[in-house]
């Protein structure tokens, strides 16, 4: 079976361990703006960002014991709810390799996992590419 990149205007590539920087604020925050001016935008997690998407997290954070009652969604669930409000204009892709590297083969079932080897079809089907996090 042969996949075809759909071409977006910009392409996120995010790298490294999301919860050492605002990496994730950062990047969602991006995302949204650039959705909401209208751009096409597709994510590739790489490295440790691909536990974003992880399904093994669930839908919430675990219980913050200052706000017993409050239930905080985790990124998992955040992406999700980004994906399904503009679905003809966001992708979010994670590095297959490296989900397996570090255990995280289940992905959300919006997520697609792609080989590395394939990474330059996603270069090539977007107007640019940012890189966040460490490169």
């Amino acid at each position: 079976m042969v996949f075809a990149v759909r071409h977006t205007d910009v392409m996120l590539k995010l790298l490294g361990a999301p919860h050492r920087t605002d990496l994730v604020t950062s990047a969602l925050r991006l995302a949204q703006a650039l959705l909401d001016e209208g751009a096409a935008v597709q994510v590739w997690a790489c490295g440790d960002a691909t536990a974003l998407t992880c399904a093994a997290f669930g839908d919430s954070k675990p219980v913050n014991v200052a706000e017993r009652t409050v239930d905080h969604p985790s990124t998992a669930t955040v992406i999700r709810e980004l994906l399904t409000a503009y679905p003809d204009r966001l992708d979010w892709y994670v590095c297959r390799f490296c989900c397996a590297e570090r255990g995280r083969s289940e992905q959300i079932a919006e997520v697609l996992k792609r080989p590395p080897s394939q990474f330059w079809q996603h270069v090539r089907a977007t107007g640019k590419v940012v890189a966040m996090g460490v490169c």
